[in-house]
């Protein structure tokens, strides 16, 4: 039975999520272990983005501007652009749009082990024991008692005050807690991503997305340019939406895959001021993954138990909010444990506060998100139009955004208007 003297989170799963949660609960005071099933964490993925109200929490966490800048740059626009190469939408994001914070497009690998170093400079080596994946749990009175599989094929179990399940989409937590969930839920899209050494285009830090909802590019730079070449690291992803699912029948998630596979998609996507076919050949991978999420569920809690992230709510990456989301979860279960020490009554709190809300971004997103103008354009006008004013006029467009951003959180007077989610000197007990 846990010690209650000494209240110990686990923490299954040592992703962005797991652990910017291993910081916030070093910062209230709570000890934590993160156990991650991989033998060793790496770098992996492509571009991310960090919204404001997540960048707000790290900066509150001690990741300063400085430390993201080295994993990728503020942005500073977000544009959707017609197949005929027209604005539909352009506003300024982050700092330049008046928020308090900056919007961050990172290199996803190295911004998860700016969190990884952080977190091991603070916790110690043995905060995070790799090779370890948690297959199972068992509540009992005043605390859980967790099922390991080691890399090496043994067996131990972990007991702690409370287990909270940060272990992705494909959770196995999650599946005890919900034995009946349906499948992983795909609704068609297929992307191919990768990253090419280009000139960055519009303002130098622009978030892109061009074409219509059934084909579209999206494109960022992740790293600051060059001084030598003007070069930075362009992420783009490439997506097309089947009409019949059938029609894509590969299989394996997030694989490397020939830049032949799927460039002819692509191919006359040229205008004056970028070549999309030169710039996925510029890659010297592509990885191909189908856009998947869960269907929402009616709680992420089962008594000393709560789920987090991806394993909480899973959602398409219209909305560029799915790291954010991870890293707010993260303070909400601090908030919690704060107002109601380290207990089943946090994790019940946590659920209250954000499980409705957050299942209907997830909704929201499996709608195309912000994308969704993309969709409008195309039912009113079949994706041609002289004047965007004409087929979807500004204040349509404006109010769209907006509802995406309350949605989402990060709607500009109410963050920038809001106290410190946490307090520096706050601690549990």
């Amino acid at each position: 039975m846990p010690d209650m003297q000494e209240p110990r989170v686990l923490i299954a799963g040592g992703g962005i999520g797991g652990l910017a949660l291993a910081l916030t609960l070093h910062q209230i005071g709570v000890g934590c272990t993160v156990f991650e099933s991989v033998r060793e964490l790496k770098p992996l993925g492509v571009g991310i983005n960090l919204q404001p109200n997540a960048v707000r929490e790290l900066y509150d966490l001690g990741v300063s501007a400085d430390d993201l800048d080295r994993v990728g740059l503020p942005a500073q626009e977000w544009a959707l652009v017609g197949l005929n190469g027209k604005d539909i939408y352009a506003e300024p994001r982050g700092l330049l749009a008046g928020y308090n914070w900056p919007q961050y497009a990172v290199h996803r690998g190295r911004f998860h082990m700016l969190l990884l170093a952080k977190m091991r400079e603070r916790l110690g080596e043995d905060a995070v024991r790799t090779g370890c994946r948690v297959t199972g749990y068992r509540n009992v009175d005043g605390g859980v008692i967790v099922d390991i599989e080691h890399a090496d094929g043994t067996r131990s179990q972990e007991t702690g005050t409370l287990l909270i399940g940060a272990d992705g989409i494909g959770s196995a937590v999650r599946a005890q807690m919900h034995p009946d969930q349906p499948p992983v839920h795909w609704g068609g899209a297929v992307m191919w991503r990768g990253t090419a050494r280009a000139k960055p285009i519009r303002t130098g830090s622009s978030f892109i997305g061009l074409g219509t909802h059934k084909q579209r590019m999206v494109i960022y730079p992740i790293s600051h340019p060059d001084t030598q070449t003007g070069e930075a690291d362009i992420n783009w992803i490439a997506e097309v939406t089947y009409d019949d699912p059938g029609e894509w029948q590969e299989a394996g998630w997030f694989r490397p895959v020939p830049i032949s596979d799927f460039i002819h998609h692509f191919e006359d996507w040229k205008w004056d001021w970028l070549d999309v076919p030169a710039l996925i050949a510029g890659a010297e991978t592509a990885f191909v993954n189908p856009m998947i999420d869960r269907d929402p569920v009616e709680t992420w809690v089962d008594g000393h138990v709560a789920l987090m992230g991806d394993a909480a709510h899973a959602m398409y990456p219209t909305g560029s909010n799915g790291a954010s989301q991870a890293i707010i979860d993260a303070r909400a279960l601090g908030v919690a444990m704060l107002e109601h020490g380290v207990s089943a009554a946090a994790l019940k709190a946590y659920d209250d506060a954000l499980c409705e809300p957050v299942s209907q971004l997830i909704l929201r997103n499996r709608g195309a998100g912000p994308f969704g103008l993309l969709n409008m354009v195309d039912e009113r006008c079949g994706g041609h139009f002289d004047t965007i004013d004409e087929v979807i006029p500004p204040a349509e467009r404006a109010e769209f955004m907006a509802g995406y951003k309350a949605a989402a959180g990060f709607a500009i007077e109410r963050l920038n208007n809001a106290p410190a989610t946490i307090a520096p000197w706050a601690r549990v007990g």
